[in-house]
């Protein structure tokens, strides 16, 4: 049995993650930056290495890149809520300085349903 843990790469992942903690609920677990590395690299040693953090109560890893990033429409983060205000709250933050895909609303499955582009090029999948 294994456990799936998103890891992402981050152009400023302390201000990544503390967006998420903000919009989701949760905290950060542990940072490690290359400064901490056995030898450090001058000029990276305040770049997050590995970082740990909790969101909606899902385990998050997330690092600092090291090389420029390139924003796809290859993969979503689908969060599921039992609540269907913990869903449109959660919605409504990480919508905040992004884009609405689709609107959270009704959907013919049952509960409600919408897709989000988050301020920093993250597609999150919302359902309750």
């Amino acid at each position: 049995m294994a456990t799936l843990i998103p890891f992402l790469f981050s152009e400023d992942a302390r201000a990544q993650a503390e967006f998420y903690i903000g919009a989701l609920g949760g905290e950060i677990n542990s940072v490690m930056t290359y400064g901490d590395a056995p030898e450090p690299i001058e000029g990276l040693k305040d770049k997050v290495m590995h970082m740990c953090f909790t969101a909606a109560g899902v385990t998050f890893f997330m690092a600092d890149s090291m090389t420029p990033l390139t924003r796809g429409n290859d993969i979503s983060l689908n969060l599921q809520f039992k609540a269907e205000a913990e869903g449109r709250n959660a919605f409504e933050k990480l919508a905040a300085g992004g884009q609405v895909r689709q609107p959270l609303e009704p959907v013919f499955w049952g509960g409600s349903y919408g897709e989000v582009e988050d301020k920093f090029g993250v597609l999150w999948m919302i359902s309750c």
